[in-house]
């Protein structure tokens, strides 16, 4: 008899799962086969990607090619062109590259434009978009009123930036151009008493100030 209680009881449970399979099968499908579709795209991606970077990796050393066969300018407009389409990391070397060899090329104009759009770009870190305005400000100051330059530099001689260091000594040449020697002596005598500073900048404000002293 018990016998017969459980081959009931086991028809019984059969069929509750044919009901929930016929009620949720399609669901079930539809879910494995949304993975099976984001595993392949996944997948894809990757490969996509890293195709990606090894073709950016070569239009950039084709560039850096040019440029050290003196093809400045073709460098630069090779590496602008790439970092358009770019890994932003990639993409944001290739704009300082370029705005290098633009000035290597001779046409600081665009060199300075280059280095002043890399600096305002949003999208960009900020602890790069300040190194673009230290290497800015100190290009343009030749061409800029000097007070706007040390104005842009300002922020980033805080103690926490990281190029504070590199920014106090444009701020001082700038002093210097400008004419203002009591400032470039403040500035050389903070960048000589900071203890964080690179030894090399140090050791080149502590020269300038032994020279503005005698």
């Amino acid at each position: 008899m018990s016998d017969i209680f459980q081959e009931v009881d086991e028809d019984l449970r059969h069929d509750k799962w044919l009901q929930l399979w016929k009620q949720y099968q399609n669901y079930v499908i539809g879910l494995a086969a949304l993975i099976v579709i984001a595993t392949a795209a996944v997948t894809y991606w990757r490969h996509y990607d890293q195709q990606q970077r090894e073709t950016e990796g070569l239009r950039n050393a084709m560039a850096l090619d040019d440029a050290r066969g003196g093809k400045f300018t073709e460098a630069a407009d090779a590496l602008d062109a790439m970092a358009r389409s770019a890994h932003v990391g990639r993409a944001t070397v290739a704009r300082f590259e370029a705005a290098a060899l633009r000035m290597r090329a001779g046409n600081e104009a665009a060199g300075i434009a280059a280095y002043d759009a890399i600096a305002k770009d949003g999208a960009i870190d900020p602890i790069y978009r300040d190194l673009a305005t230290v290497l800015w400000s100190l290009h343009a100051v030749d061409t800029v009123d000097p007070q706007a330059v040390i104005d842009r530099l300002a922020p980033v001689t805080s103690k926490d930036n990281p190029w504070h260091a590199s920014a106090i000594e444009v701020t001082a040449v700038v002093h210097l151009k400008a004419g203002d020697r009591a400032a470039a002596r403040a500035d050389y005598q903070k960048l000589a008493d900071d203890l964080a500073a690179p030894r090399g900048l140090r050791a080149r404000a502590a020269q300038m100030l032994a020279a503005l002293e005698s």
